[in-house]
């Protein structure tokens, strides 16, 4: 029997449409896949700030993922915003129920507005019970320096920053560089067990159309993941997508502040087999 591969987006809602769960699900679409999604907060917010956070009560997220996971079993998990520690300790749980096989986390702690989208004690929560449940986690160098109490100004702060977090218990850490002050973006890929990370490099685009990257690069990379590839394939090709939807994008105005990216310039369908497996 013919299936798409699935994938189950847990993180918030942006009203305007750039990131979030918005984002994840154009993403996913985009690259051939079948979105479900869980919303954890309903954000109010334009391109410009995030003005209000309404969180999901954590029994209703649980519920959300519960009727998804036994009917349409997702392989993939990928998980964005985390308002607070009873969201982080919900959704653990049905991880652990559940076991799908990839979980991918964007630690979203600030928006790129600049505004505050997890409470202090779900970091902690989400050090404690997610980390160690994923397959991968994707903080940006802020959220790194957050994470571990550090700064990071280099590419050699990143690789030892990839490597300091991996003793909190995921599979592999990405560390994003797009805040550093370089003409090339460069992203570190350290998995566990392997004694030298992946460096990733691209040319640095000029624009202020990056709202929801980082939803967009995660969503993209547990895609990729549920195709078949494996994670620096996987890694590699979602920063590619990436990098050609802010390239497609930059140029379009939507809204007066950071505008989104351009997630249908390119829409690369997978090709669903007879047996169920999947290929580019």
């Amino acid at each position: 029997m013919k299936h798409y591969p699935c994938i189950l987006t847990i993180a918030g809602s942006d009203c305007c449409g750039g990131a979030g769960i918005q984002a994840d699900i154009k993403t996913i679409s985009a690259l051939g896949a079948y979105a479900t999604s869980v919303i954890t907060a309903v954000t109010a917010q334009n391109t410009c700030k995030i003005t209000g956070i309404h969180s999901i009560p954590s029994a209703f997220i649980k519920e959300q993922i519960e009727d998804v996971m036994n009917d349409i079993h997702p392989s993939g998990i990928k998980i964005g915003m985390i308002n607070n520690a009873e969201t982080a300790i919900v959704i653990a749980e049905s991880i652990k129920k559940f076991k799908p096989e990839f979980v991918v986390l964007d630690p979203v702690m600030v928006s790129t507005s600049g505004s505050s989208l997890m409470e202090k004690d779900a970091v902690q929560a989400v050090k404690d019970h997610l980390f160690p449940l994923s397959t991968l986690i994707t903080p940006n160098i802020k959220e790194a320096e957050a994470l571990l109490q550090c700064d990071i100004k280099e590419k050699e702060a990143m690789k030892q920053a990839a490597k300091e977090l991996l003793q909190y218990g995921s599979k592999a850490v990405l560390v994003k560089g797009g805040h550093l002050q370089q003409d090339a973006m460069y992203d570190i890929l350290h998995i566990c067990n392997e004694k030298e990370p992946h460096i990733y490099s691209l040319p640095k685009i000029e624009s202020t159309n990056t709202h929801g990257t980082g939803c967009t690069l995660s969503s993209a990379i547990t895609t990729f993941l549920v195709s078949g590839m494996p994670l620096q394939v996987a890694v590699c090709k979602a920063k590619e997508y990436v990098y050609q939807s802010i390239l497609h994008g930059k140029d379009i105005q939507i809204g007066a502040g950071h505008g989104p990216l351009n997630h249908f310039h390119h829409p690369i369908p997978l090709h669903i087999i007879e047996d169920g497996s999947v290929s580019l």
